[in-house]
């Protein structure tokens, strides 16, 4: 492991920033999707807590998704730029 760049490490940070805020986004349209429902029509309140976790999964699973289609640096041999 070698020394990264201020470069470097900078596009790490927006990578992050990018997948966290995606993250939420994502987690928080479809807890809507499935919250929304449930308040409109009286249906059981048990359909909160499956909400809250499919926002979970759905928050670490975008995560997981941008972060490994980070390559860093460009140039490289077998990663794209």
């Amino acid at each position: 492991m070698g020394t990264r760049s201020s470069a470097e490490r900078d596009a790490i940070t927006v990578e992050i920033a990018f997948a966290l805020m995606t993250g939420v986004l994502v987690a928080g349209l479809v807890f809507a999707a499935v919250a929304v429902p449930t308040y409109y029509w009286e249906l059981p309140p048990v359909l909160l807590t499956g909400a809250a976790g499919a926002a979970g999964l759905v928050f670490v699973a975008r995560i997981v998704h941008v972060l490994r289609g980070f390559r860093g640096r460009p140039g490289q041999p077998g990663r794209p730029g």
